[in-house]
């Protein structure tokens, strides 16, 4: 079975306003500035002399760079990758060339010459943006997971207490539909402690949210009705696990369960040339019966199946 950690990552640019992008940059030049004080000498006393004269012209100029920088983030980060890498590189470079001229005009011949610091500060440039990128590469795999965990772990606790309280209720007048409904709700939790990282077929996607409504069948009753229009799912489709089964959720708890009548819920899957549509649809409520939301599980969804890509489109 195909794994979500074979997915590719897209590639950012470092946020030149984040403290510790910063205190990265400003330690990584020092370092540098110090390594090559005692490559030219080996011996201490000169070494230091040598990095303190780096550092009093270096500082200055890291400052005014991180400054711009972050003034020009937002710009930066609209900007394709690699463009947005050599926009940084040509403004660090702008940068040193005014910041080693007005230096010169004071300090003299003592200076590093101009092509010497433009070399070097293009390379420093280009060597902390691979730095930044082979960061973010080994940790958005785990953000990622761990994003998606967070998603297929959103059932309300109060829907868990509320269908065993159903379920209780049942125990004596309908033993057999009781029992029923607990492996449903058994299921349900089985898939939620699978391994997320694991993409899952569109059959069983569809047959864990028909369990899910049966559950919200026993709670509910005849208030909930839910037509499904599935002949046209793709069953061997490939998609994230638990991925709909907060849209059927979020159909029932805002479309559903404020009103005081029965309440129509269509799920509508099916094929559109290489990708898959589902759409869920719920009786839209006057105001005053609408319960307020944060939409983080449509935002959730929205960017796992952006990042994923595994072809499921909603309206």
């Amino acid at each position: 079975m195909p794994s979500i950690r074979q997915n590719a990552y897209p590639d950012v640019l470092p946020d030149f306003r984040n403290l510790a992008v910063m205190a990265r940059v400003l330690v990584a030049m020092n370092a540098l500035a110090l390594v090559g004080a005692f490559y030219a000498t080996s011996a201490l006393a000169p070494a230091l002399e040598r990095f303190m004269y780096a550092a009093a012209f270096l500082e200055p100029l890291l400052l005014v760079e991180l400054i711009v920088l972050f003034a020009a983030s937002a710009l930066l980060a609209r900007l394709p990758y690699w463009l947005g890498c050599l926009a940084v590189v040509a403004i660090a470079t702008a940068i040193a060339a005014a910041y080693h001229g007005v230096v010169r005009a004071f300090v003299g011949e003592a200076l590093p010459s101009l092509p010497r610091t433009l070399a070097i500060t293009v390379l420093a440039a280009a060597s902390l943006l691979a730095y930044f990128h082979l960061h973010t590469k080994a940790f958005s795999p785990a953000l990622a997971e761990a994003r998606l965990q967070a998603l297929q772990a959103r059932i309300r606790p109060h829907f868990l207490f509320n269908s065993l309280n159903a379920v209780l209720a049942l125990i004596r007048r309908d033993p057999k539909r009781a029992e029923r409904s607990l492996e449903d709700l058994a299921d349900l939790f089985r898939t939620l402690m699978a391994d997320a990282r694991q993409f899952v077929r569109l059959a069983d996607e569809i047959a864990l949210l028909e369990r899910y409504a049966e559950i919200e069948q026993l709670r509910l009753g005849d208030r909930l009705r839910i037509t499904w229009e599935l002949d046209a799912a793709p069953s061997d489709a490939l998609l994230p696990p638990m991925v709909l089964q907060p849209l059927l959720e979020n159909a029932v708890y805002h479309g559903v369960e404020p009103g005081t009548g029965a309440g129509d819920v269509l799920v509508r899957i099916e094929r559109h040339g290489d990708r898959v549509y589902a759409a869920i649809e719920n009786p839209y409520l006057e105001a005053g019966g609408q319960r307020a939301g944060n939409r983080m599980a449509l935002e959730n969804i929205r960017e796992l199946t952006a990042a994923h890509d595994p072809g499921l489109h909603r309206r």
